[in-house]
């Protein structure tokens, strides 16, 4: 019997020695780009894409401080800008949105629920791209698509099929007991006040979560981004400015402010996920205490 248990615990032992060495050899491979992309953001010689070694021979920090301040050619403060307000605007609209067609499926019956969850099934199946070529000329037909107007159209883009990524928020308040919200509409409480009282403060791990995904959607967006701004300078979004960086007449003297610009555009997106996450571990912990 002692035998067989030094056994099993050896066995144990080697088997969790095999999974670490696997996820450090993993984790090494992932955060080699990053450490490289961070490295040379600091590079001091103009050598484009062309480097001597894994670290750079010098470092600076002028090249965010150019980032910023050379913009005759490259306006990367207005890309940021620009990407944020939109993004921003998208955030919210899609993560309201999403939160009431899932609330109206979950808790409402109406005559057409099933078949409004089919086509939403359907719908997500195709990728997005498939439609820009249609989605750009409905733009053109309501003058979207010129001038000032552009990024009204790209919150518009973003947010319009908000209403069919539903069925994770579904999911999620399909497990809240329904007696909840009945005793609160027998105690007097309107539909809204048990939506924005009961439901939505038990669904904060989800809220997070949709925050999160409808932040960077718009954020990290390429091709929809390209496809209606074109050639609007004034109007372009950090990945349509990010890439311009790497253009021929550009990536030499441009490429470390390109690494720059990378290692900035993943600062939003760290604050709001450290900023939800500390609502997450917050609700769960009420949750687990509930």
């Amino acid at each position: 019997m002692a035998k067989k248990t030094g056994s099993v615990k050896t066995q144990k032992l080697i088997t969790d020695i095999v999974v670490h060495i696997f996820l450090t050899i993993v984790a090494v491979v992932w955060l080699i780009p990053f450490v490289w992309l961070v490295a040379h953001s600091f590079r001091a010689e103009s050598t484009g894409l062309f480097t001597k070694g894994f670290f750079p021979e010098q470092f600076t920090f002028n090249n965010y401080i150019k980032l910023f301040t050379e913009t005759s050619s490259m306006n990367f403060p207005r890309t940021f800008m620009n990407t944020f307000v939109i993004a921003c605007f998208a955030c919210v609209i899609s993560t309201f949105f999403v939160l009431a067609v899932s609330y109206c499926l979950s808790r409402v019956q109406w005559k057409l629920r099933k078949s409004y969850m089919d086509m939403g099934m359907v719908i997500n199946l195709f990728p997005g791209f498939m439609g820009m070529v249609a989605v750009y000329f409905l733009l053109k037909a309501m003058g979207l698509t010129e001038g000032n107007k552009l990024p009204l159209a790209l919150i518009i883009c973003y947010t319009s099929g908000a209403g069919t990524g539903f069925h994770i928020m579904k999911g999620y308040m399909d497990t809240i007991p329904k007696a909840l919200d009945e005793a609160a509409m027998i105690d007097g409480a309107t539909r809204w006040q048990t939506f924005t009282k009961i439901t939505l403060p038990l669904c904060k791990p989800m809220i997070v979560y949709q925050i999160i995904t409808s932040f960077m959607g718009p954020w990290m967006d390429f091709i929809l981004a390209k496809v209606i701004v074109r050639a609007e300078a004034e109007y372009y979004t950090v990945s349509i400015g990010l890439y311009k960086m790497l253009e021929m007449e550009f990536v030499n003297n441009w490429f470390t402010r390109f690494c720059a610009g990378a290692v900035v555009v993943a600062i939003p997106i760290s604050i709001l996920f450290m900023i939800t996450q500390k609502c997450y571990q917050e609700a769960m912990g009420g949750a687990v205490k509930g």
